[in-house]
């Protein structure tokens, strides 16, 4: 059994606590799936399995881990993204955000020039994603493009804004996928990182951390038939580091005027930083 208070031990390569390599074994780079700890080659196929099960239910799975709030915390970061209203071209990035929530968002924010590229490496995910596109009749403003956030397909200096909303945390190597994003940025273009963090008020922790453990997955089993991908994900929230740890992991892959908010008590956190 896991225990809900467990705090990540910062290694060598993973100095601020994340989701980086946990250490070697037998020559080999070891990582963490949730609170498990897995050879690095192996965490991608996890995660995918993980999301694999849950593409269809993505939506409500997301009800369920914020009660509904994470809505209002996408509607942040698009209002912080401020994307151009009129003509002028504005290229957005969207990385693991196949099922296009945030995409829409923005798409639908922006004028007749913002485009935007989902980038994501579940096909389950992207097939959701194009779906609702088509049907929101979206698809001439939202492509989407199976990717990998380690190594993405893309030019240098591609975009105007690089986003990702929840899914930092389920990057094997997170050092490799922020310098990535930092790359496909055009000189004085943003990134935003919305993430779950660390409650930070008296009280409505161990309130947050019953609702984790006890009460998330039980709705998984119950609704989805199966509470294994909703426990990792509560954990993989739990190892994700605070955010003053992350902003400084922004800089470190090259992010200049790095900042963040809390929101909700500290429940998540969003962080953004520009290329100069």
């Amino acid at each position: 059994m896991t225990d809900p208070n467990f705090q990540p031990t910062p290694s060598p390569e993973d100095p601020h606590g994340a989701q980086g390599p946990a250490g070697l074994r037998d020559g080999k780079a070891d990582t963490h799936f949730g609170y498990r700890t897995v050879p690095l080659q192996e965490k991608q196929a996890l995660v995918d399995d993980v999301f694999h099960k849950v593409a269809r239910r993505y939506d409500i799975m997301n009800d369920f881990m914020s009660a509904g709030l994470h809505r209002v915390w996408k509607d942040a970061l698009v209002s912080k993204l401020r994307p151009p209203t009129g003509e002028r071209p504005f290229r957005l990035l969207d990385l693991a955000g196949g099922t296009g929530d945030v995409a829409f968002r923005v798409a639908e924010a922006g004028g007749s020039g913002t485009h935007i590229t989902v980038a994501d490496i579940n096909t389950e995910m992207l097939a959701v994603g194009r779906e609702r596109a088509e049907k929101r009749g979206l698809s001439g403003k939202v492509d989407f493009q199976e990717a990998n956030a380690e190594e993405l397909p893309f030019p240098d200096r591609s975009f105007d804004a690089v986003t990702i909303a929840f899914g930092i945390r389920n990057v094997p190597r997170i050092p490799m996928a922020l310098k990535e994003m930092r790359r496909v940025l055009k000189p004085g273009g943003r990134a935003f990182v919305l993430e779950f963090s660390k409650v930070d008020v008296p009280g409505l922790d161990k309130i947050y951390e019953t609702y984790s453990f006890k009460v998330i997955p039980a709705i998984g089993k119950r609704v989805a038939g199966d509470a294994e991908p909703y426990q990792y994900l509560v954990e993989s929230i739990r190892r994700f580091p605070h955010a003053e740890a992350f902003a400084q992991m922004m800089r470190d892959a090259g992010f200049k005027r790095v900042d963040f908010m809390r929101m909700t008590g500290g429940v998540v956190a969003l962080h953004w930083g520009f290329r100069i």
